[in-house]
């Protein structure tokens, strides 16, 4: 059990991040299964509209500290090598 106030603190505020740093990576979860959704449909344009914005959004992600760098372009590559594919 934390017994110094600013060992409080931090748990306080460790507790805020959490929220805050889990609403974020579900929001890029979301990002990403609507590029998903629209290659498993197969509609080119809307895989590239949506891939289109989910890019910032990881880039956001990354730029706060809730994603890996390495981990964010593995999966934009990936996911652009899926659409680009697409007939």
């Amino acid at each position: 059990m934390a017994n110094t106030p600013q060992a409080k603190k931090r748990i306080r505020r460790n507790d805020r991040r959490a929220e805050v740093n889990g609403a974020r990576v579900g929001r890029i979860r979301t990002f990403v299964k609507k590029v998903e959704s629209a290659l498993a449909s197969g509609d080119k344009a809307a895989a590239e509209t949506a891939l289109k914005a989910m890019q910032p959004e990881m880039a956001r992600g990354v730029a706060k500290g809730v994603l890996h760098k390495n981990t964010a372009a593995r999966k934009f590559s990936r996911l652009t090598k899926r659409v680009t594919a697409l007939g």
